[in-house]
């Protein structure tokens, strides 16, 4: 058995099914939901499947994770939350500049391997951690910074959630999509012909 699925092995518990012919799921502890091992992405009963993602991962450059992170105003007091975060740049790189701890929400488990690794290279194995969930179920409470990269119609699905469960002052940054019409960015900086926005929880 290999590393990454001797993590995945121990992260869940085998709960049977009673009665012939049913299927017998995985479980994710921490949620208490089904989980789908093979596919490495929370199973969406309702659809009988795995729960696909939302949105295609495509890396945010490091000099835009940088301005995300300055935009901000990171320090080592802070949560960095990165929903959708692909290969874990963001909570990486806000762990070891800043010393802020990083948690990653992925629900693709192919790209959440690499963040696995990327963090142990790293070195900030103890301060970000990765989670494989649904970033619309995952709590999100603790951030007092979320970094986004997602569609737009993404960004403007997640209003609700973000101004239900974070916290007044909390920042909130966007690579290259911003909230529409709905919720008008307080502050835009250009990084080489990409634009970065920002928004506080008041």
């Amino acid at each position: 058995m290999n590393r990454c699925a001797a993590i995945i092995v121990a992260a869940v518990a085998l709960v049977a099914t009673p009665g012939a012919g049913q299927i017998t799921r995985p479980f994710d502890v921490a949620q208490g939901r089904p989980f789908d091992v093979a596919q490495g992405r929370p199973f969406d009963a309702a659809q009988g499947r795995p729960r696909l993602p939302d949105d295609k991962f495509v890396p945010t450059p490091q000099s835009a994770v940088d301005a995300m992170l300055e935009l901000a105003r990171v320090t080592s007091a802070d949560v960095v939350y990165d929903l959708g975060c692909g290969d874990g740049r963001i909570p990486i790189t806000a762990a070891k500049k800043y010393g802020a701890r990083g948690v990653g929400i992925e629900i693709d488990m192919f790209y959440l391997r690499d963040a696995i690794d990327n963090k142990t290279k790293a070195g900030v194995g103890d301060r970000v951690t990765f989670l494989n969930q649904d970033l619309f179920e995952s709590d999100i409470s603790p951030a007092t910074v979320v970094a986004l990269f997602l569609l737009p119609r993404l960004n403007q699905q997640l209003i609700p959630k973000l101004r239900r469960e974070l916290r007044p002052g909390t920042r909130i940054v966007s690579h290259q999509f911003d909230m529409g019409d709905q919720w008008p960015p307080e502050e835009t900086r250009d990084v080489n012909g990409l634009t970065i926005y920002l928004w506080t929880i008041r």
